[in-house]
């Protein structure tokens, strides 16, 4: 009791005051689980039997002592996190302080459409993105009707550029190699009071980068990496040039020189609907934590 009190009259705002926080709300891949027209045994059970934490790729950042929230991504499912969001936040507001985008492919930015006059009708309700992703929004139906009725607001982002948001948090995009037809892709590096958390839902080829995934991940206290394939075995009726993500096999191989202090910083994320990691009993999942690694979860939280 007398240690406590004097903790309090030491740190007060240390033990008083909440950290920022990361909050997984999402984690499969852009079309979701079960997927449309997916007859196979990953999907069938699940059109009946709906697992609600099958939610398309997102996190949200929120301080609560700032009362302040972010949302990164916004996906088909943004309805459901956005109310996520506000749970875990206490925020008094249905909508964050902004949105960070990664890129221009369908599970990452549709979900706009629902801040939109015939939804939510938001107002001026921050939008990051990169220039190219900027310009497509804004040059692009429907999305160019968001900006044009100030439903949102497109704040700019630079590359390697880090984006204060009080002043403990920050954001910074980093380019990785992605099929940008539309838009650039990024990830982010969000760093808090404390401790940083390292976002890539989606990239090519690690070999493909221009940074090595190993050094930036030594640099971080959390990573959240692409996992959308387990294996080639997945991808039995396209070729993987069309959508070169790295396989988590390939990813395990090129993390197995790390000490385990190293791997148990990374959880893997962003599920295309036939990965073994969305079943935490498959052979492959315990392949995954017997070798250090972990797996990312709705609702699972990070202390900034």
């Amino acid at each position: 009791m007398r240690l406590c009190l004097f903790l309090l009259i030491i740190f007060p705002a240390y033990i008083l005051q909440a950290q920022p926080s990361i909050i997984i709300l999402g984690t499969t891949q852009d079309a979701g689980s079960p997927q449309i027209g997916c007859t196979k045994d990953c999907c069938k059970n699940l059109f009946n039997q709906p697992d609600h934490s099958r939610q398309v790729v997102s996190v949200g950042l929120f301080d609560p002592n700032k009362k302040i929230s972010y949302l990164f991504e916004a996906t088909p499912d943004i309805s459901k996190q956005l109310r996520l969001l506000k749970t875990y936040s206490k925020s008094p507001t249905d909508l964050p302080n902004g949105i960070f985008l990664t890129h221009a492919h369908i599970g990452h930015y549709t979900g706009l459409m629902y801040l939109g006059k015939e939804a939510m009708n938001a107002k001026q309700l921050p939008v990051y993105a990169m220039p190219k992703m900027k310009s497509f929004l804004e040059q692009n139906g429907p999305w160019s009707q968001l900006v044009t009725q100030q439903n949102i607001l497109i704040k700019d982002l630079s590359f390697n550029q880090p984006l204060r948001l009080s002043d403990s948090l920050s954001v910074t995009p980093i380019l990785v190699p992605h099929r940008d037809e539309y838009s650039e892709t990024v990830g982010y590096l969000i760093s808090g009071p404390r401790k940083k958390l390292l976002f890539i839902p989606d990239i090519d080829k690690w070999e493909k980068w221009n940074q090595d995934i190993n050094t930036l991940i030594k640099q971080v206290d959390f990573a959240l990496i692409d996992a959308t394939f387990f294996d080639a075995a997945e991808i039995n009726n396209r070729p993987i040039s069309e959508i070169p993500h790295p396989f988590v096999v390939e990813s395990m191989e090129r993390f197995a020189v790390m000490p385990l202090k190293e791997k148990q910083k990374i959880h893997f994320i962003h599920f295309n609907h036939t990965n073994p990691l969305l079943n935490i009993n498959s052979e492959a999942s315990e392949q995954i934590l017997k070798a250090g690694f972990k797996i990312a979860k709705q609702g699972l939280e990070f202390k900034l």
